[in-house]
């Protein structure tokens, strides 16, 4: 393990974005196996089948689509995320390192730009890569933003103050990794998930902001 850990901080500083890349849709890759194996799991124990006549079986296809996410989004846009951000609190906004201020400030701009920023795109890219047309696509969106949205909301920001108090910026990308093989399984088990009576719940709020005279997504 201490020789694995070694190849990849010789690899992370040879290979920077090259690295988060490949680390990044494996990891992704993985989190969505975990989050068809949940679905498969509560989907057994919702009809009483025995677990012998329902095997489960990995959809390779939607692996490798959901791992493409980690490969051409979240390795190198999450790399120059982390790197950007923390440059520009440091420069521009002038906040010591690991105070306070700094942090909240890291926090906040990562949950309010970045994390909603990152569902829009995960829920757009496996709409349209699962074949749907753009009116599906926006369907999925007003069933799924939400409820992610809000769930993630409570979980992120606290994994996050860890993140940037602790976590050296090159390895905050990995950090983030590390949980998004939880987060992506958690992603792809609500993108499955359709249209859940716990998903209605929270987009039952959607029409009232339009009778306010505000749009959904």
């Amino acid at each position: 393990m201490i020789k694995l850990w070694k190849w990849y901080q010789q690899c992370l500083f040879s290979h920077p974005v090259k690295t988060q890349v490949i680390s990044s849709g494996i990891l992704w890759g993985c989190g969505d196996i975990g989050a068809q194996y949940i679905t498969h799991s509560t989907a057994i124990k919702r009809l009483n089948k025995p677990a012998v006549d329902t095997k489960f079986k990995v959809d390779w296809k939607r692996a490798a689509i959901t791992s493409m996410f980690g490969f051409g989004f979240i390795g190198p846009v999450g790399h120059f995320w982390y790197e950007g951000l923390d440059k520009f609190i440091r420069v521009k906004l002038q906040l010591q390192p690991k105070s306070a201020r700094f942090i909240a400030a890291k926090v906040a701009a990562d949950g309010l730009i970045f994390g909603p920023f990152d569902l829009l795109v995960f829920f757009s890219y496996m709409g349209f890569a699962t074949g749907n047309n753009v009116a599906q696509v926006k369907e999925g969106l007003k069933r799924d933003f939400l409820p992610a949205l809000i769930m993630e909301g409570g979980a992120w920001p606290i994994l996050q103050v860890a993140n940037f108090r602790y976590v050296p910026v090159r390895y905050q990308l990995l950090y983030v990794n590390v949980f998004c093989l939880l987060d992506s399984a958690f992603l792809s088990w609500v993108e499955q998930q359709k249209d859940a009576p716990w998903k209605q719940w929270f987009t039952s709020f959607l029409p009232l902001k339009g009778k306010g005279g505000q749009t959904g997504l």
